[in-house]
């Protein structure tokens, strides 16, 4: 599903900040498998879950209570744009990770709606993901991913999970929707990883 600020500008910008294949887009694209859920803030939770020496979870004040991260990133959509300068609000994986050993080398971004996207350990952690609320200085929007969405912006922005609700860890590598109908497990935009044996 493609719906409104898509733009399909033929911008490419000299540098290293382009990968491969990529276009630069001005807009916001929206694009999305399914229809936007809505889930009331008071009922929604965040988890972290499966092999992990401990589980958590937060209710949404809980986790507009934890201390909070203001990224600015570029993102590449695997359907060849990419938007500079994006910024966000949000923790980091790496604070909801605190104090809890993740005891398998990979995970599954769960989702409203059934959306899941796998994730090798080492992507989401070390400074490289958050879990975001904020974009560009007001609350993400829904057609965005919000209330809160997973991002990963050194993968293709597939792996960032929109709607997410929490974390599955996993001793093995177990694809997502997206994965298991063709699309790269990894997704790296600098590698041009956007389907299986790319």
């Amino acid at each position: 599903m493609i719906t409104r600020g898509f733009h399909r500008r033929r911008d490419t910008t000299p540098g290293d900040r382009l990968p491969p294949g990529q276009y630069l887009e001005r807009g916001f694209p929206v694009l999305s498998a399914g229809p936007t859920p809505k889930t009331p803030l008071n009922e929604w939770t965040f988890t972290i879950a499966g092999a992990v020496d401990q589980e958590r979870s937060w209710t949404w004040e809980e986790f507009q209570a934890l201390p909070k991260e203001t990224p600015t990133v570029d993102i590449h959509c695997v359907t060849t744009w990419s938007k500079f300068d994006t910024d966000w609000e949000g923790v980091s994986i790496d604070t909801l990770l605190d104090g809890v050993e993740p005891l398998g080398g990979y995970v599954t971004a769960f989702s409203d709606g059934g959306y899941t996207t796998n994730l090798p350990v080492e992507d989401i952690t070390g400074g490289r993901a958050w879990v975001v609320y904020g974009f560009d200085g007001d609350d993400l929007e829904p057609e965005h991913g919000g209330p809160a969405r997973l991002l990963v912006p050194h993968l293709y922005f597939w792996k960032s999970a929109k709607w997410v609700r929490g974390l599955f860890f996993t001793e093995e590598d177990d694809p997502g929707f997206w994965e298991t109908l063709g699309y790269h497990d990894r997704g790296d935009p600098w590698l041009e990883q956007r389907y299986q044996g790319d």
